[in-house]
């Protein structure tokens, strides 16, 4: 049965051309604004979180709505209108005005990569309505960054919560605008970790999502995903649309551990920087193992370096062959990546996560390799990425 993904904050979106040297550079686009005043930098929120014994939506809603926003974007329209305008959510973070929301409901896409809204408005659940300053965005995270006034209104920030530390099963809260309606929770579960999904606004993949149960829709996009102590933990990204355009119930939240990294240094210095290996990769399987002869049965195998990066420097061997095996496409004679720093690799998608959620740029690494029947560590040091379009 086919299914389609959808932004759950509507408006069209367009793929942009990611990095050819292969998509562990995880390239980042950012819009740098002025330099955040000191008072913008306060520390982020360090709120009591809701204390139960049990998972109460009723008073996570009383104590986190006051900070979730509705975000309007003002894009150019057709001539025949001149403006249109897109409906998303967000939430305050700091007491110096930092909201956090998705890069999809601040940015469209054209032909030259992304544009920012002219114009961003956000209302809070008793209706007011202040202007918003865009700081700057993530669009292969789908993190954008907000700021307004602190003086403007009155700021109940949202704590965030620990998203390296979550279970399948856990139960969890979603506040938004779907539909452009305020104020609105729905619940559920998380129902997978680490789920990779095709992002809706570049041609890479989101890596780390979390899929959840709780329905989401149209205008959710930005809002937070609450675990049972009303601590942030995800931000609305997608939902899974079925064939008659309803809820399927797989909803999927960028971690909050994902957006804090974007959130940190767009507030500070106004661009994102990530650490960059230089490497593109396959899963290494048992079978794959077993035929072909390497000395581990999972891992990341190296299709591809970029030449004079760091994996090329520190002497990482790309495949060179390519074979058909088990009615899959794959390239062998490289090196396998079993771990990095001592963190299993299990899969290419883990050596894309750790290196850009676990390493800094400029950073040695040790790379775990096994080179076909042998093992060996190589040491690596990172470069960084940092795709900015002004």
């Amino acid at each position: 049965m086919a299914v389609v993904v959808a932004a759950a904050a509507g408006g069209a979106v367009a793929l942009v051309v990611a990095d050819t040297t292969g998509w562990l550079a995880r390239s980042r686009t950012v819009l740098a604004r002025d330099t955040l005043a000191s008072e913008g930098l306060r520390q982020l929120v360090v709120s009591k979180p809701v204390l139960s014994g049990a998972f109460r939506p009723s008073r996570i809603y009383s104590q986190r709505s006051p900070g979730v926003v509705t975000i309007s974007s003002e894009f150019d329209g057709p001539q025949s209108t001149g403006i249109a305008t897109e409906i998303g959510s967000g939430f305050v973070v700091s007491l110096g005005g930092a909201v956090l929301t998705a890069a999809h409901v601040i940015t469209q896409q054209d032909q030259h990569g992304a544009v920012a809204a002219k114009a961003v408005y956000v209302t809070f659940p008793d209706g007011d309505r202040v202007h918003a300053k865009i700081v700057g965005w993530d669009l292969v995270d789908d993190v954008g960054v907000l700021t307004i006034n602190p003086k403007s209104h009155d700021l109940r920030p949202i704590p965030l919560g620990d998203s390296r530390r979550l279970a399948v099963g856990e139960p969890v809260a979603a506040l938004g605008s779907p539909l452009g309606d305020p104020n609105a929770l729905t619940v559920g579960v998380i129902s997978a970790l680490q789920r990779v999904i095709p992002s809706l606004i570049t041609s890479s993949d989101l890596l780390d999502t979390i899929q959840i149960d709780a329905p989401i829709a149209h205008g959710n996009s930005g809002g937070p995903i609450l675990n049972g102590r009303g601590e942030a933990i995800g931000i609305a990204a997608q939902t899974q649309v079925g064939p008659n355009g309803g809820f399927d119930g797989v909803g999927y939240a960028v971690p909050i551990h994902v957006a804090q990294h974007s959130l940190n240094q767009l507030l500070s210095t106004g661009h994102v920087l990530y650490a960059w290996a230089g490497i593109s990769a396959e899963d290494l399987t048992p079978a794959i193992a077993k035929r072909f002869g390497y000395a581990a049965q999972h891992g990341a195998l190296v299709d591809g370096i970029a030449l004079g990066g760091p994996a090329s420097s520190a002497g990482i061997r790309p495949g060179h062959r390519n074979v058909t095996f088990l009615d899959q496409q794959i390239t062998v004679g490289g090196d396998a990546v079993t771990a990095v720093d001592g963190i299993p690799v299990t899969d290419a998608n883990d050596l894309a996560r750790i290196v850009a959620e676990d390493l800094r740029p400029g950073e040695y690494a040790r790379f775990s390799i096994a080179r076909g029947s042998r093992r060996l560590e190589l040491r690596v040091q990172l470069g960084s990425r940092s795709y900015e379009q002004q």
